[in-house]
């Protein structure tokens, strides 16, 4: 098997920058966006997806609304419904839902129907509503707009991966899923992987990250 190139960046003009090369991406927001969408996949969700809150201003192009379309149209096509994760974590509905409007329209725009909207709280989120076959889009500060960034530049496909145990992954297991599941789709897109640490400010993802590097290098020399 040919084995693509493997990278490591950070922050959303990494993701955006690693898009435009023509990559798949792999979000790494250990605490806690893409450890939240772990455990949903873990719980039986559908699909998942990234974007960016409404005061998100990064330097490169986001667009919220066209991400919740996306995360809309394929709930349409599953004939589900769509958990929307976002923050603050102490708060209602109505205050979370303050922070997205623009996710929220563009799940509108998609007649999708939003089943639920959650805290973003890591590996026990799934506890807060039964994410069985639903679709989850998390619109998050940091890996939100990363996934969102790599969606705008163009990315062949955005993924997301964590180091943190989830209710059913322990030890390794979670940061294997990340690498086997990046394997897998630039195999079946003939590109490259990058890795993105959601933010270089937080050494959780930059350390995250690299041991998901890693972990996708020595599956392949396997």
């Amino acid at each position: 098997m040919k084995i693509p190139v493997v990278k490591m960046t950070v922050n959303a003009s990494g993701a955006a920058e690693a898009a435009r090369q023509g990559d798949v991406v792999v979000i790494v927001d250990v605490i806690d966006m893409s450890t939240t969408l772990e455990a949903a996949l873990d719980a039986g969700a559908c699909a998942v997806f990234g974007a960016a809150p409404d005061g998100a201003a990064p330097p490169v192009t986001v667009d919220p609304g066209a991400v919740g379309f996306l995360a809309g149209h394929a709930a349409r096509e599953h004939g589900v419904g769509v958990v929307l994760v976002t923050e603050p974590r102490v708060g209602t509905d109505a205050e979370r839902l303050s922070q997205v409007s623009k996710v929220a329209g563009g799940l509108t725009r998609a007649g999708a129907e939003i089943a639920a909207v959650i805290p973003n709280i890591g590996a026990e989120t799934p506890k807060l509503f039964d994410m069985q076959n639903l679709v989850v889009i998390a619109a998050t500060a940091t890996g939100g707009v990363a996934y969102d960034a790599a969606v705008q530049a163009g990315a062949p496909a955005v993924l997301t991966g964590t180091i943190a145990r989830t209710m059913v992954q322990k030890g390794a297991a979670p940061a294997r899923t990340a690498a086997t599941r990046a394997i897998n789709k630039a195999q079946a897109l003939g590109t490259g992987i990058t890795v993105v640490a959601a933010s270089g400010n937080s050494l959780e993802d930059v350390l995250a990250a690299e041991y998901i590097t890693r972990t996708i290098i020595e599956e392949y020399l396997r």
